[in-house]
């Protein structure tokens, strides 16, 4: 399933498409919100393998504006609550992402993405 703790793993893989290609944008999604269970001490230690900018932009393409443009210095609970919610219970089920390089579309079906390439567009 798309969350934002995966996307903003992902980069597009196109043939050639080797700037630009992150993060990917979405388009015309349907999300679901599914609880899951809170772990501060999960968040702490993921917090420094994420590129936030990418985060914050694609939670606000979703909908959500719970984040600050910038870490804090100080991680308290309100702080990590939000950011668990956006990481971890924001699922997106139906859409695309899109390369803001090549603009190849990455479409998104039963919450999971279809990430492969075709034969010619394989680098």
């Amino acid at each position: 399933m798309v969350r934002l703790i995966t996307h903003n793993l992902l980069a597009c893989h196109a043939k050639g498409c080797t700037s630009n290609n992150f993060p990917l944008q979405f388009k015309d999604v349907a999300i679901e919100i599914r609880e899951a269970e809170f772990n501060p001490d999960f968040l702490r230690g993921f917090l420094a393998r994420l590129e936030w900018g990418a985060l914050v932009d694609a939670a606000r393409q979703l909908g959500d504006t719970s984040l600050p443009p910038e870490v804090p210095d100080m991680l308290d609970d309100d702080f990590l609550k939000s950011l668990h919610h956006v990481l971890l219970e924001i699922h997106v089920e139906e859409g695309a992402m899109i390369c803001p390089n090549c603009q190849h579309v990455y479409a998104i079906s039963n919450g999971i993405p279809n990430m492969l390439l075709a034969e010619h567009e394989i680098g």
